[in-house]
């Protein structure tokens, strides 16, 4: 409104427009509202129980998306609709999601504060915005065809009997209505502000996208560990049993052929294929280790630390199974974790502690070494974090020279039952 253009665009038209169809869905609501609520009340009389108050919640519902769509005329950003798709099929269904939505309540208030309230004061900026300055702007005309060019009346009040006069309020209501134009502008921008706040709220729109994004979030780090297991799954039961079937054959062909070339060509490709064989194993351990899926993060933490060059006491109690994505989650930091401390740390022992309480997860990796560990500097440690964040978790590091190094992480979880995980 602050463009000299203005009132050349189109938005004043948009603005009469809005609140034009304000006024008339307005009276629609009215009258939509009084039909329910004596239906309601004829209903209330002969079932016993329907409440009244059920019937003219549903009242909201088409106003609310009618205020939605007709939001477009002077809002450019989309109101999408709060509402909630039913969990299953079915009219009862449906009316129960409907009645515990907080939405549906506060769409039963706007309907019932536009019926009464907000389409006359519609009418009022339109009729004196508007139609006064146009009236008065057609001063001439009606002198000259109602009057009989002898005398009118401006606005039903003021008698006019010359042109001069005639002309003069047709000038003033020219500027009467460039001035409504900014009138019609506001009253039609704090309406559709209004309207939003109570059925399109833009906080509320920004939460439902931060929920989605978490949902998504958790969808996707769900997927990918799914095709973890499935690629874990294929060289598990795929290449690795081929190599193995090589190394054997392999093995069976050196005993078979004297000592000479051939035999030291064969002898070779065993120790080569042996070789494969373990790094392929190794590679499968490290995409998603079948101990982790048959048996949990318990076992699957002890494994890592037998495994480990360093030596790792453990003491972690988890009495139960975790969701999938927090047990390899967990799992990988872990092992990341050992890792560095064998590469880096110059650690002479290690310990894992942690266990599951009060709907988290708690996780304590802890060694003696020379510390100065930055979760900073773009080590792997920042891709923990990373992935510790996705689930909503967190990752505390504490590692001053000189040492002890601690590395912290906690995910809000809950305990699942015992289930077969390997398939």
């Amino acid at each position: 409104m602050s463009r000299p253009g203005f009132l050349l665009s189109a938005w004043p038209w948009r603005s009469v427009g809005y609140l034009l169809t304000g006024v008339v869905c307005g009276v629609l609501a009215l009258v939509g509202i009084v039909t329910l609520a004596a239906v309601g009340g004829a209903l209330a009389i002969v079932l016993v129980g329907l409440p009244l108050l059920v019937v003219l919640a549903l009242a909201g519902l088409p106003v609310a998306r009618v205020e939605r769509r007709r939001l477009r005329l002077v809002d450019l950003d989309p109101a999408p609709d709060p509402q909630r798709l039913p969990a299953a099929e079915g009219l009862w269904v449906w009316l129960m999601t409907r009645l515990r939505e907080q939405a549906t309540w506060r769409e039963l208030g706007y309907a019932l504060l536009f019926a009464g309230l907000l389409w006359p004061a519609d009418a009022l900026v339109v009729t004196v915005a508007l139609l006064f300055p146009v009236s008065m702007a057609a001063t001439p005309l009606l002198m000259a065809t109602v009057g009989g060019g002898e005398e009118t009346k401006v606005l039903k009040q003021w008698t006019v009997t010359t042109w001069p006069t005639a002309f003069g309020v047709a000038v003033l209501g020219l500027l009467l209505l460039a001035l409504g134009a900014y009138v019609l502008g506001v009253a039609a921008g704090a309406r559709a502000e209004l309207t939003r706040l109570l059925i399109a709220d833009r906080d509320a729109e920004l939460g439902a996208r931060v929920v989605e994004l978490s949902r998504s979030r958790v969808r996707l780090v769900d997927a990918f560990e799914a095709e973890r297991r499935r690629i874990e799954r294929d060289l598990h039961d795929g290449a690795q049993q081929r190599l193995v079937a090589l190394t054997m054959t392999l093995g069976l062909a050196r005993l078979d052929v004297p000592p000479g070339p051939l035999a030291d060509q064969l002898a070779k490709a065993h120790d080569e294929a042996g070789k494969a064989l373990a790094e392929l194993r190794e590679l499968i351990h490290g995409i998603h280790p079948k101990v982790l899926a048959d048996y949990g993060l318990t076992a699957a933490v002890a494994d890592a630390a037998d495994r480990s060059v360093v030596p790792v006491d453990v003491e972690l109690a988890v009495p139960g199974r975790l969701e999938q994505a927090v047990e390899a989650a967990a799992y990988f930091v872990v092992c990341e974790a050992l890792a560095n401390i064998a590469k880096h740390s110059g650690a002479q022992r290690a310990e894992v502690r942690g266990g599951h309480a009060g709907g988290r997860l708690l996780l304590e990796v802890r060694d003696d070494g020379r510390g100065g560990a930055d979760a900073s500097a773009g080590s792997g440690l920042t891709g923990l974090a990373d992935r510790v964040s996705v689930l909503d978790g967190k990752l505390a590091l504490s590692s001053p020279p000189g040492g002890p190094t601690l590395l912290r992480v906690e995910f809000p979880c809950e305990l699942t039952e015992a289930a077969d995980r390997s398939a």
